[in-house]
């Protein structure tokens, strides 16, 4: 990771995780109208929880707040994966688009354990610079 990022919106991870947000919300359209308050509905806050935890995180310039509010987010990032495996089993996807979807949960998790780990070595650095053994 970078030392000089400006703003959540420059972090790597936040933008592959909008690009799965933008994917989830074009999936949205299709699906039937009887959805609009089930899977519509959760899938929606979940994918924009994902983006959302990743910003709030950012801007508590705590790495301990900012740990917890990643996991948050790759919480809700796996809670979309589940509603895109109920879209799967009703049929509303095809396998085939599935696994587009899959690939970027995949490119996002990865990213986020990446982010996680980057700020708990950080977080660790600066206990160690502040409580000297």
């Amino acid at each position: 990771m970078e030392e000089n990022i400006s703003g959540f919106e420059n972090l790597e991870v936040w933008k592959e995780a909008r690009s799965f947000r933008l994917m989830i919300s074009e999936f949205c359209k299709i699906l039937p109208p009887e959805e609009k308050f089930r899977l519509l509905d959760q899938i929606k806050r979940s994918s924009r929880s994902v983006t959302a935890n990743i910003s709030e995180g950012y801007g508590r310039f705590s790495y301990v707040d900012n740990i917890k509010f990643c996991r948050d987010s790759r919480g809700s990032l796996n809670e979309t994966l589940d509603h895109l495996i109920v879209a799967l089993d009703e049929q509303y996807i095809t396998n085939e688009q599935f696994i587009i979807y899959k690939k970027q949960f995949e490119k996002v998790l990865k990213l986020l354990n990446g982010y996680i780990a980057y700020l708990k070595n950080k977080k660790n650095k600066q206990l160690l610079f502040f409580n000297p053994i």
